[in-house]
């Protein structure tokens, strides 16, 4: 079994730390982070709400979906993803600002 010498392990060591420092988030990133996670939740939860009430605008259970259920389902969607999207510039510039 090979050995590693003393400079080898302390370099290995180093490049270890170092890879473990690159990875750190600063606690500016992890308070962006958390407020996109928040909004993605909102969005969520109303999307949610939007899609469990619309099965009350189409009484008749016929499999066909009637235009007022599909317009709120529609809505639960574009609600979703525009949480999504805030959330992911939120997270975006949480990248782009210098770490402190």
């Amino acid at each position: 079994m090979k050995r590693f010498s003393k400079p080898m392990a302390g370099l290995v060591s180093a490049a270890v730390l170092g890879l473990a420092l690159a990875g750190c988030d600063s606690a500016q990133e992890n308070a962006a982070e958390d407020r996109a996670d928040a909004v993605r939740d909102s969005a969520e939860a109303q999307a949610d709400a939007l899609e469990a009430t619309a099965d009350n605008k189409d009484p008749v259970v016929d499999g066909v979906d009637s235009a007022a259920e599909n317009a709120q389902e529609n809505t639960a969607d574009a609600v979703r993803d525009a949480g999504d999207a805030k959330a992911d510039a939120i997270e975006k510039q949480a990248d782009k600002a210098p770490a402190q």
